[in-house]
């Protein structure tokens, strides 16, 4: 299983800027992602499923309560103790995620 653990990114777009924690963990043989932001971030409802293994790169796609019927697709690439990625996301686009550095 690639990039499991904690990695931290600056995330800069024109509804949030601040620092996100990128949490990836093995659940009985699946993974499973989990964002943390700034307690005073208030984010809408989200559910990130159908992960996938692709070498060093995970992919997943997302539903968001604010966005009902459309899908968010994730991609994380791995190298070492770091990682970039994205999320595109309908109508916003794509939200990049720049030389996260792994935490734990």
């Amino acid at each position: 299983m690639v990039g499991i653990g904690s990695w931290f990114a600056k995330i800069d777009t024109m509804f949030f800027k601040g620092d996100v924690t990128i949490k990836v963990s093995d659940v009985n043989g699946q993974y499973k992602f989990e964002l943390e932001l700034p307690s005073d971030v208030d984010i809408p409802d989200f559910e990130i499923y159908d992960i996938t293994e692709d070498g060093d790169t995970l992919n997943a796609k997302a539903s968001v309560s604010l966005l009902p019927g459309k899908e968010v697709d994730i991609s994380i690439t791995f190298e070492g103790d770091t990682a970039n990625g994205f999320l595109k996301i309908p109508y916003l686009g794509k939200i990049k995620i720049k030389d996260a550095k792994k935490i734990a």
